[in-house]
């Protein structure tokens, strides 16, 4: 099974004026992340603005990024949903896509209907049946309104130890994350990454074990956050806090598309309901460029 370690990147889409998606600006993105030092990119993920997106968009992009990178780097897929049959329809329908193209998939907690712990354990069985390669399970509280809690974590990856190969934890709680990395390393033979979603606690989850980030701010500043994740650099980290601070005042992809909009990699467009940085976070976020 796939080991997902390392630094991945959560690669955002970009879009022109008219609000289609910019291929000409996602290959220039691209080019950034391929000679940038990043061990995989997870497409189509949340910073991806996929909740925005047609089937036929989320198709067309993810089939031209596979034929843009042409196996130069892993890929994972986000694939999630708060449907579980339909979720598990979607999957089968791209059964022969994921084996030949992706790495992994990446699956959100449901959100909305907020499930019980046995629900979500029994929603993440469904997907690792129904997942032809390996599901990193995606915690992210603040969007979903529900808590993957580390035990439920583990009962998953026991009942499908040849298929969950991952979890992203983006809770944001230090403790139940290392919790989870203490549970992980008392497990014999356990092969769970845990995966940090927070880009400004990278360094800490990697000193108490956790496999790798999975990083918004490495679609900017991709060489630097190799650094941080591969060396441990705290310093560096310490240097982006202000950074990665601005990156998510005004909420996910907005602070990141404002800096490859600066870059001259992007237009600074979003799809509604998310708008770009108000002209104070887009000021500074350039002087701090």
């Amino acid at each position: 099974m796939t080991e997902i370690q390392g630094l991945g990147t959560a690669l955002i889409t970009p879009f022109k004026a008219d609000m289609s998606v910019d291929y000409d600006a996602l290959d220039r993105l691209l080019d950034t992340q391929l000679t940038g030092d990043i061990d995989y990119i997870v497409v189509l993920g949340t910073t991806g603005e996929a909740a925005t997106m047609t089937a036929d968009e989320k198709r067309e992009v993810r089939q031209h990024i596979v034929r843009y990178v042409s196996g130069r780097l892993p890929l994972v897929l986000g694939v999630g949903g708060n449907n579980t049959a339909q979720l598990i329809s979607d999957i089968e329908a791209m059964r022969e896509e994921l084996k030949h193209d992706y790495a992994a998939i990446l699956s959100v907690c449901p959100y909305y209907n907020k499930p019980s712990q046995e629900g979500l354990y029994q929603h993440f069985c469904a997907v690792a049946e129904a997942s032809p390669i390996p599901v990193i399970l995606y915690n992210v509280p603040g969007r979903t309104g529900v808590n993957l809690l580390p035990e439920t974590v583990m009962r998953i990856y026991q009942a499908h130890p040849d298929k969950i190969c991952g979890v992203k934890e983006a809770s944001g709680n230090v403790e139940q994350i290392k919790h989870l990395i203490g549970l992980k390393q008392s497990t014999a033979d356990c092969r769970l990454s845990v995966i940090s979603g927070d880009d400004g606690i990278a360094c800490e989850l990697m000193q108490a074990g956790a496999a790798g980030l999975i990083s918004v701010a490495s679609n900017a500043f991709a060489k630097d956050f190799h650094k941080i994740v591969h060396e441990k650099d705290e310093k560096l980290q310490a240097d982006y806090a202000e950074m990665v601070r601005l990156l998510f005042v005004e909420g996910n992809p907005a602070g990141i598309k404002t800096v490859l909009a600066h870059k001259g990699i992007i237009g600074n467009y979003l799809r509604l309901p998310l708008v770009p940085n108000s002209d104070k976070v887009q000021q500074q976020i350039a002087q701090l460029l």
